[in-house]
């Protein structure tokens, strides 16, 4: 009988087994500007949670960019420094938040708990 364990190799760890919080639809106006360079990148969010969001846009920063984003929904603006963790070309491009300072962190809460609510 063949040893099945000699062969066996992990699994590599993917993008959605890192979440660590729900993502609930969610559209804002987004501006991210990659610390290294200066480029600056403009899209719109499909989804957003407590550790991150995805942005839409046809030119995203590459894998690891840390960025300065602003989030902009209605009259609200939540700023904080990100990193690019995926990157789907001219798609967009999956980021987590890394330093949101009050009251961003505060504002942040508020948007997933008024998307948690039923309607």
């Amino acid at each position: 009988m063949p040893d099945r364990t000699a062969s066996w190799t992990p699994r590599l760890t993917g993008v959605r087994d890192r979440r660590y919080t729900i993502r609930y639809p969610f559209a804002a106006d987004a501006v991210l500007i990659d610390l290294e360079s200066g480029h600056q990148v403009d899209g719109v969010t499909s989804d957003i949670s407590l550790g991150g969001c995805f942005i839409c846009t046809s030119k995203p920063l590459a894998l690891r960019s840390r960025a300065r984003m602003k989030l902009t929904r209605g009259n609200q603006v939540l700023e904080g420094l990100v990193v690019v963790r995926i990157v789907k070309p001219r798609v967009g491009m999956g980021i987590e938040f890394f330093d949101l300072e009050s009251p961003n962190d505060k504002r942040l809460i508020a948007w997933i708990e008024s998307l948690r609510r039923p309607r």
